[in-house]
């Protein structure tokens, strides 16, 4: 029997959480990610990051694009790591056509929201969004402040 790893107590690697209020989620997809072998031992470690990432979609593949993995001293030392280096999204190509379909659209993008371990593969969630404009970002900051409030109510109401 093998032991949970203490390093990562959820499969969760990365997330974007920017991508979630900067647009409208549409659609979402799992990827699969063409990594080296340092990435994946800096993945392990819990060292990415999604911030500025984007998927870029060229002659009928995907690409990650913007991520950054921090290599590990003792991982990389024969290998000079490139932290920014552009990732190939392994994705089916009905999933790909469908994907430019829409992107081609105005006002659409794909963007990644997040890296998570499957089993032992590294997986990459990638969207369909299209962008929030001010008064959209508003609206939900206040919801989820009145939802918030809602509980609070609800908590002290019980108590």
């Amino acid at each position: 029997m093998s032991k949970k790893k203490p390093g990562t107590p959820s499969g969760t690697i990365a997330l974007n959480k920017k991508a979630k209020h900067e647009y409208h989620i549409e659609e979402r997809f799992e990827a699969g990610l063409a990594l080296l072998g340092w990435e994946v031992k800096s993945l392990r470690a819990g060292k990415a990051q999604l911030v500025d990432a984007y998927v870029l979609l060229k002659n009928g593949e995907a690409w990650l694009l913007g991520s950054h993995i921090t290599p590990l001293n003792t991982a990389s030392t024969h290998v000079i790591a490139d932290p920014t280096r552009t990732r190939k999204l392994l994705l089916h190509a009905k999933e790909i056509s469908k994907i430019m379909g829409k992107v081609n659209q105005t006002g659409h993008t794909c963007v990644p929201l997040a890296l998570y371990w499957k089993k032992n593969k590294v997986k990459c969630e990638i969207a369909l969004v299209k962008g929030k404009k001010e008064f959209d970002k508003r609206a939900t900051e206040k919801e989820r402040d009145w939802n918030r409030q809602k509980q609070r109510i609800m908590r002290d109401a019980n108590a």
